[in-house]
């Protein structure tokens, strides 16, 4: 049970994270450098999107885990 909430977590805090700060934290990073190419401007903003998907997964699992322990620690009293 503790796996599946923190899974749940996880998927959840990934797609809020995709959809409202992944994107803007990569653009407001990227406009901070000036760049040569633009390809070096997209794989930054790729890289700092992914990047912060990644770690909103990681939080989100780290929640979940959490909020799993205390669920399956209430059914085994």
């Amino acid at each position: 049970m503790r796996y599946l909430v923190a899974m749940l977590f996880a998927i959840a805090s990934a797609a809020v994270a995709m959809l409202y700060v992944s994107g803007r934290f990569a653009s407001w990073a990227v406009a901070k450098f000036t760049f040569d190419n633009p390809d070096q401007v997209a794989d930054l903003h790729v890289a700092l999107f992914m990047g912060m998907n990644v770690v909103a997964l990681a939080i989100g699992w780290a929640v979940g885990w959490a909020a799993g322990g205390a669920i399956t620690g209430r059914d085994d009293d």
